[in-house]
C-alpha cells in the first residue's frame, strides 16, 4: 500500500480496480469455465453466459458447448478465450486461410458460407428491432404484437418490415479488387503484408484468399523488386525509412492495373530501373504512381500524387457503366457484389424513366450513373471536391448529360435545389458509417419524396435514421442484405421507404 504526504495510506489507481469478488462476479480472471454460446455480436465474437453473466468468446459459434478461460472481466460483460470446443456447431468448418488466426482481415471464415448469411440477416433484424424499435414480419416485435393484440396485430401485419434473405456469391472468394498491404522490415529484409490480430506488427504474407490472384502476384513482385534495390521500409516508431504501403488496384473488367507506392518522402532511388523491372515482369499494369505521406498516422494517403509512369486512371464496368479509378479514387471493392447492389436501389427506386433522382453521397457517381440509365434526370451532391471531380468525367466517359454532381453537404445543397424548383420523387442516401447527418435527414422530409432508398454499411445507424424517417412520416417497406464482403462481419443493407 502506498503512502501519500501526510503517511496515510491510498490505493493505487491499480489497487483501487474492483476485483470480480467485489463485484460479485462468478467467474474472476484465469478461471476456466463451460458455457453455452447462444449467440455472436457485431464482431464476430460468440456470447455465453456463466450464471447469467455475459462473455464474449473469439472464435465460438452459435450452438457451440465451450470451455473458456477468462482474459478480462468488466461490471457487465467479459472476454474468454476459446480452449476447448466441447460440442461443435454443424456450421463449423476449417478456415481454409492458413493465417486466419493470426489475421485480423476476417472474422468468420471458420463459420459455413450459407451459415454467415443467415447471421447477417438476423444482425439486421436485430438492429432494425432493438435499435429502431421497428416490427420485422416474423420477428420478435411483430410475434409479441400479434401475442398481445391477437387478430387486430394480425390486421396491421402490413406495418411489419419484410426482410428478404442475404444476396451472397456463388463463388464467395477472391472477389477484392483493392489490396493494400503495409510495408516493413525484418531480419530477412523488406516485408508486407497484413497487421497481426490487435497490433501493428506486420508479418509477411504470400496469399490472401479474398484478394484478386493478380493483386497477390503483383504485390509479392514489387516487395521483391524493392529487396532487390535495396529499398528500406518505414518505421512506425522512428518516423524513419521510405516504403508505407503498396497500394494495387485491378479492373476486374478490363484485367488494367495500377500500383501505387506510398512512400515516406519524394525522392525514390533507383527509380528508374524500378519502373523498368515492373513493366518488364507485370505487363498487365498500365499506371504507376507515387502518393507521398510524411505524416506520423495510420492514414495510409497523403495529400500528394504523382503518376510515375502511364496512365492516370485504370478502367473498370459495373454492369454497362464505365469508371475511370485514379490511385485516390473512391471505388467498391466487390464489383460483382456491387452490381447486385445497385440493381436492388434501381428496383427499389421504381424507376420507368421520367423521374428525378437526388443521390446524397454520390461519391464518385457509382450509384448516380447506375440510377441515371432508367431516369430523366439525376442529380449527385458530395462533400468531397475530388470525387466529385471524378464523378463528372464518369459521367462524361458515359455519354450521360442528364447527370449533374456538385461539390457540397447534402444538408445545405439540397435544400438550395429545392429553391430552385427541383423536387425529387426518388432521394437514394449511401452515408458512411455513422449514418445520415441529421439535419439531412430533416431536408428528406421536408422535401417529401415520394420513395427514399437508403444504402447502409451499419445496421445499427440504419435502424436509428429509419425510425426517424417512420416518425416523419415514412414507411419502411423491405430491406434487403447484400453481403459485399463475405468472411467478414461486415454487411451492406438496402431499404425502400415509401410516403404514407
Amino acid at each position: 500500500m502506498k503512502k501519500n504526504r501526510s503517511g496515510h495510506s491510498r490505493r493505487s489507481y491499480k489497487d483501487s480496480k474492483p476485483s470480480a469478488a467485489i463485484l460479485d462476479l462468478p467467474v474472476a480472471k484465469n478461471d476456466e469455465t463451460v458455457i453455452d454460446i447462444i449467440g455472436m455480436n457485431h464482431d464476430g465474437e460468440g456470447v455465453g453466459r456463466a450464471e447469467g453473466y455475459t462473455l464474449f468468446v473469439q472464435g465460438a459459434l452459435p450452438g457451440e458447448k465451450v470451455r473458456v478461460k477468462v482474459l478480462k472481466t468488466k461490471k457487465q460483460y467479459g472476454y474468454a478465450k476459446l480452449v476447448e470446443l466441447v460440442e461443435t456447431s454443424p456450421s463449423r468448418i476449417s478456415a481454409p486461410c492458413p493465417i486466419y488466426d493470426q489475421c485480423g482481415g476476417c472474422q468468420l471464415q471458420h463459420m459455413d458460407y450459407a451459415a454467415q448469411l443467415e447471421w447477417k440477416r438476423q444482425l439486421v433484424v436485430d438492429n432494425l428491432e432493438r435499435i429502431g424499435k421497428l416490427r420485422v414480419k416474423g420477428g420478435k416485435l411483430d410475434t409479441e404484437q400479434v401475442g398481445q393484440a391477437g387478430q387486430a396485430a394480425g390486421a396491421d401485419e402490413a406495418n411489419s418490415i419484410l426482410v428478404r434473405p442475404t444476396l451472397g456469391m456463388s463463388e464467395p472468394w477472391r472477389y477484392r479488387n483493392k489490396s493494400q498491404v503495409p510495408i516493413g522490415v525484418t531480419e530477412g529484409g523488406l516485408v508486407g503484408g497484413f497487421y497481426a490480430r490487435g497490433s501493428h506488427r506486420i508479418v509477411d504474407m504470400e496469399t490472401c484468399l479474398i484478394q484478386h490472384e493478380e493483386n497477390d502476384k503483383v504485390v509479392n513482385r514489387v516487395k521483391a523488386i524493392g529487396r532487390k534495390l535495396g529499398i528500406s521500409a518505414y518505421d512506425e516508431e522512428t518516423g524513419q525509412g521510405l516504403l508505407r504501403h503498396v497500394v494495387v488496384k485491378i479492373g476486374f473488367a478490363t484485367g488494367e492495373m495500377m500500383i501505387v507506392l506510398v512512400t515516406n518522402g519524394d525522392k525514390i532511388p533507383h527509380l528508374d530501373e524500378w519502373i523498368a523491372l515492373i513493366r518488364e515482369e507485370l505487363p498487365a499494369v498500365v499506371s504507376i504512381c507515387q502518393n507521398v505521406n510524411i505524416r506520423k498516422t495510420n492514414v495510409i494517403f497523403g495529400d500528394v500524387t504523382r503518376v510515375l509512369w502511364g496512365r492516370e486512371v485504370i478502367h473498370d464496368y459495373i454492369g454497362d457503366v464505365k469508371f475511370a479509378i485514379s490511385a485516390r479514387s473512391f471505388y467498391q471493392v466487390n464489383p460483382a457484389q456491387t452490381e447486385i447492389l445497385y440493381g436492388k436501389t434501381v428496383e427499389y427506386a421504381g424507376l420507368t424513366g421520367n423521374e428525378t433522382v437526388i443521390d446524397a453521397y454520390c461519391g464518385i457517381g457509382t450509384i448516380s450513373l447506375f440510377l441515371a440509365q432508367h431516369a430523366k434526370k439525376v442529380y449527385g451532391v458530395e462533400i468531397v471536391k475530388e470525387a466529385i471531380e471524378d464523378a463528372r468525367g464518369n459521367a462524361e466517359l458515359n455519354g450521360m448529360n442528364h447527370v449533374q454532381f456538385e461539390v457540397g453537404a447534402s444538408e445545405d445543397v439540397i435544400p438550395a435545389w429545392k429553391e430552385q424548383g427541383i423536387e425529387a420523387d426518388v432521394i437514394v442516401v449511401d452515408p458512411p458509417r455513422k449514418g445520415c447527418d441529421p439535419r439531412l435527414l430533416e431536408t428528406i422530409l421536408e422535401m417529401q419524396p415520394e420513395r427514399v432508398v437508403y444504402v447502409s454499411c451499419n445496421p445499427s445507424t440504419l435502424a436509428r435514421d429509419l425510425r426517424i424517417l417512420e416518425d416523419g412520416g415514412y414507411r419502411t417497406v423491405e430491406v434487403t442484405p447484400v453481403d459485399m464482403f463475405p468472411h467478414t462481419t461486415h454487411i451492406e443493407t438496402v431499404a425502400l421507404l415509401t410516403r404514407n
